[in-house]
C-alpha cells in the first residue's frame, strides 16, 4: 500500500501568530522594505496581515506556479505572472505562506532582483527542513515532513479529499474518520458539514 499523504490544518489563529513573529524578526533585523511582494496565491493574506503589523503601505503580487494540488509539483516552479510595477532601487519583502522544497522562493528572487531592486528578502509563515533554499525571516520551521493546509485552501485541499472518497463517506462522521486515518487531518464537524455540501455531486445537495 502506497503511504499516505501526512496533512496538518493551521488555523487562523496559527496564521496570525505566525505572522507576528515574522513581523518582529523583520523589525529586530532593522530591514525596512519599502514594498511587500506577495507570492500568490498562498502569500496574499500573510503579506496583508505583514503590511498592517509592519505599518507598509505599498503592496502587490506575483504569481509563482509550483504546485497543482497537495503534493503534485510542476517540473520547475515558474513566474506566471510578473510584477507589474517597476522596483528598481527599492527594498523588497516577498511573503509566502510556506516554503516548501524552495524552488518558489528561488524563483520569484531571480525575476525580482533581475529588476533593479536595492534588496530582496524572503519571508514565509512556515519553512520545512528539507528546503535546499532558506528564507531571511520564517514564523516557525517544520522538521517532520506534512502538507500544510491554511485556511485559505480547506475548500481546494480537504474538499477536494474528500471529493476523491471512493466510495463517498456516508456522513460527517465517517467523514472525519477517514480523513484522520487517511491524511492525519482532525477536521471540526461544523466545517465538515459545509465541505460535504461542496463535495457533493450536482443535483444531490
Amino acid at each position: 500500500m502506497a503511504e499516505k499523504l501526512r496533512c496538518e490544518l493551521v488555523s487562523n489563529e496559527m496564521v496570525y501568530d505566525l505572522a507576528w513573529t515574522v513581523a518582529r524578526k523583520v523589525r529586530a533585523s532593522g530591514f525596512e522594505p519599502d514594498l511587500v511582494i506577495a507570492i500568490s496565491r498562498g502569500g496574499f493574506t500573510p503579506a496583508r496581515v505583514l503590511c498592517d503589523v509592519l505599518g507598509i503601505l505599498n503592496l502587490t503580487s506575483i504569481r509563482v506556479v509550483h504546485y497543482r494540488g497537495p503534493a503534485d509539483m510542476e517540473p520547475v516552479a515558474t513566474v506566471k505572472y510578473p510584477v507589474s510595477i517597476p522596483v528598481a532601487g527599492q527594498r523588497l519583502l516577498v511573503v509566502d505562506d510556506v516554503n516548501d522544497t524552495g524552488d518558489t522562493l528561488k524563483a520569484a528572487r531571480a525575476h525580482l532582483e533581475a529588476l533593479g531592486p536595492v534588496e530582496v528578502r524572503m519571508a514565509v509563515l512556515h519553512e520545512k527542513a528539507t528546503s535546499l533554499v532558506r528564507a531571511e525571516y520564517a514564523g516557525g520551521v517544520i522538521g517532520e515532513w506534512r502538507w500544510l493546509i491554511y485556511p485559505w485552501a480547506v475548500v481546494e485541499d480537504v474538499g477536494g479529499f474528500l471529493s476523491q472518497m471512493d466510495p463517498p463517506p456516508s456522513g460527517t462522521l465517517e467523514a472525519k474518520r477517514r480523513l484522520r486515518a487517511d491524511y492525519g487531518l482532525d477536521v471540526p464537524e461544523s466545517l465538515l458539514e459545509r465541505l460535504l455540501v461542496l463535495a457533493a455531486p450536482k443535483g444531490h445537495v
